[in-house]
């Protein structure tokens, strides 16, 4: 019996936590696009503006990496601009979840590590009905100009998409991998931050200067075969390095990524997870006399 009721408590506090997720996760998407006319499509926005001025620069330069095709440049800049701006909103906004929070948490008593995922799980929703449509048709477009391109012998017109429809659905099954080192990284390092933030308040300022930094070293509007050798040691630390590259290798070449560059992104990302939830949960039991 005794058995059987923590269950049911169990039960009933795993229930809490998910309805109390679900309410954040709204609350948070209408109080962002409350009056707007495009609502969650804005996300969309700066990525696109951003990738043309990137190709308007950059592309004459870097087109060649991508033979010579300013197309495809474009959509290796817009991969890259996707997962910088995820990871910048999903753990900028983590950072002030807690702190920000701090007047319901002193008056109902409620799980603190709710907040920063619910910012987590917004910002997933917003990338879901956004950018990620995008690159899945673009997948199945660069499959299909792959498969046209490498092959040898011609192929009747039901093995020819049968062939594509295969490339496309493997690719596409494995895209939610480098999407989850990603999801990974930004709840680590939210976890991080949120925590941080509680002691430090001089912390978003610095935190500006952190993410910069990681955009900066990330290959978002240059390839990453163009750093030099004594260089690339520092971008090999860049958790976002290998996430950016796994998915354009997915969304480019018509191929599955590098195994060993998956590995490392989803290695990168349960290490970052793991720390910052470890960090978290450790402060947790001082937050309240600091909110």
């Amino acid at each position: 019996m005794a058995i059987s009721l923590r269950k049911n408590l169990s039960r009933s506090e795993s229930q809490r936590y998910w309805e109390l997720l679900r309410v954040l996760v709204e609350r948070n998407l209408s109080a962002r696009y409350r009056g707007s006319i495009l609502g969650i499509f804005w996300s969309l926005l700066n990525p696109l503006t951003m990738t043309g001025l990137y190709t308007a620069i950059f592309g004459g330069i870097f087109a060649e990496v991508y033979h010579g095709s300013l197309i495809r440049y474009a959509l290796a800049a817009f991969t890259g601009l996707v997962i910088i701006n995820f990871f910048s909103a999903a753990t900028s906004q983590a950072l002030t979840s807690v702190v920000g929070n701090g007047p319901l948490l002193n008056k109902i008593r409620l799980p603190v590590s709710v907040f920063p995922v619910s910012v987590n799980v917004a910002n997933i929703f917003q990338f879901a009905v956004g950018p990620l449509p995008f690159l899945a048709i673009f997948t199945v477009i660069n499959v299909r100009h792959h498969v046209l391109e490498t092959m040898t012998t011609p192929l009747s017109l039901p093995d020819l998409v049968g062939t594509i429809v295969t490339k496309s659905l493997i690719n596409l099954a494995i895209f939610p991998l480098p999407f989850l080192a990603l999801v990974l990284v930004c709840l680590g390092a939210g976890f991080l931050v949120a925590g941080l933030f509680v002691f430090f308040r001089d912390l978003p300022y610095f935190y500006e200067l952190i993410v910069f930094v990681l955009w900066i070293s990330s290959p978002v509007f240059y390839p990453a075969s163009i750093v030099p050798p004594q260089v690339r040691p520092f971008l090999d630390l860049n958790p976002l390095f290998p996430i950016i590259e796994s998915t354009r290798q997915i969304v480019l070449s018509g191929e599955p990524p590098e195994v060993g560059m998956l590995v490392r992104a989803l290695l990168g990302g349960l290490i970052i997870f793991g720390l910052g939830w470890s960090c978290f949960r450790s402060w947790r039991s001082q937050f309240m006399d600091l909110l």
